[in-house]
Parts: C-alpha cells; structure tokens; sequence
C-alpha cells in the first residue's frame, strides 16, 4: 500500500511540477505621449517581491510597444520612465497562472533640466603699466 502511495505521489510531482513551471505570467503593452504618438525607448520597469532579481526592465520599441516575459504569479508595480517625461507608475497589478495583462501608459512632457558649467581663469594684469 505504501509502495502504491509513493508511486502515485511521484507521478503527481513528474506530471504537476513542470506544468506549474510554465505557468508564466507576462506584462505587455504600448506607451504613448498625450497626443496619442508612439514613444520609443521608454524603459518599463516590472517589480515584485515575487521576482528573484526584484525587477525586470524592457525598452519599448519603435512602435512604442513593449512585452516583459516570464513573471512568476504575484502584485506587480510598473515604472514608465523616459527623459523629458514624467515618470508613470501602476501599483497593484495581479499576475496568476499564465495571465498576460495589457498595460498601456500615457506619459506627459514634463520639465526639462539643463545644466550649464561655466569654467574660466582669471584673466593676466599686468601692474606695470
């Protein structure tokens, strides 16, 4: 009886193990300014406790899309960020099983920053004449 039980738990562990390990959720989408035109090169920040590496980054491509793959099930938050824009973020994003969630962002001009260094010598007086 007891052989029969072991035998069993490993055919479910064989069968149910890797099939769970495939269960791969994802996070996809497009990201555009206010007036609705794509934005390539926006880097998408994907966050969780539920990731080893904590976070996992994709840059949107030239049609402003974006797809960050192999999310393990858990909350995630979002970062959208892009110089010269506002940075967006979504909070609390449910990923079960092999869910792909559609997340799209629109990001707003925000300020620019400059920085300007001056560097000069002092000029050379000459005290005799």
């Amino acid at each position: 009886m007891r052989q029969l039980v072991r035998l069993l738990f490993g055919l479910v562990c064989a069968v149910g193990l890797p099939a769970a390990a495939y269960a791969q959720a994802s996070i996809t989408g497009v990201v555009r300014d206010t007036s609705g035109a794509v934005l390539p090169g926006v880097t998408v920040e994907a966050s969780s406790p539920a990731l080893i590496e904590k976070t996992r980054a994709a840059v949107t491509d030239g049609s402003g899309q974006y797809r960050i793959i192999d999310l393990l099930p858990g909350t995630y938050s979002v970062a959208f960020t892009l110089p010269g824009f506002t940075t967006v973020r979504r909070e609390g994003i449910e990923l079960t099983g092999s869910f792909a969630a559609s997340i799209n962002a629109e990001l707003k001009v925000g300020s620019l920053e400059e920085t300007i260094t001056v560097t000069s010598e002092s000029p050379t007086v000459d005290v005799q004449n």
